[in-house]
């Protein structure tokens, strides 16, 4: 006698198919809230999921760019050249045998010195904002910084902490 019970496979692929799609949106969602706080510190969306690919695809050409990321050729050329400006991505012509062109390969910084760039930023609007009220009374008495932020890189916290063990 067999047990023919119709819920048993189908039930398990069911569930584990609910799982999966949980999952996907869920990483689809950090995602997206990653490209927003990015997007807050690099200027534009753009930017924000060009650097985020080229920090998951190192060394990638602005065609593997594009490709990658679904925005226009035109748009990635321009906002790598801005980036490279800003010191945000790094670029290198690629090597390769035989003649031809060598397009440049971009890599983008880590996230601790972009986090440590944007911080002076920070830190000297907030300094603004504490010294309003002595701007506005015209008090010509040197102005504090009162607020103080710094930034230590991960890594460098992580190799602290093993060696205090």
């Amino acid at each position: 006698m067999t047990d023919d019970n119709p819920n048993d496979g189908g039930e398990s692929e069911d569930v584990r198919s609910r799982l999966e799609e949980g999952a996907g949106r869920a990483v689809e969602e950090f995602d997206e809230r990653v490209i927003d706080v990015l997007s807050w510190v690099l200027d534009t969306e753009t930017r924000a999921r060009i650097y985020v690919y080229l920090r998951a695809n190192t060394e990638q050409t602005s065609e593997e760019v594009a490709d990658g990321t679904g925005l226009y050729p035109s748009t990635v050329r321009e906002t790598l050249a801005e980036l490279h400006t800003d010191g945000i991505v790094v670029r290198e012509k690629r090597e390769h045998e035989g003649t031809g062109n060598n397009p440049y390969e971009y890599s983008a910084i880590a996230p601790s010195e972009l986090v440590g760039d944007a911080i002076g930023e920070i830190q000297d609007e907030l300094n603004t904002i504490v010294n309003l009220d002595a701007y506005l009374s015209g008090d010509d008495e040197e102005t504090s910084e009162p607020v103080s932020i710094t930034v230590s890189d991960a890594t460098e916290e992580t190799d602290d902490s093993a060696d205090s063990e």
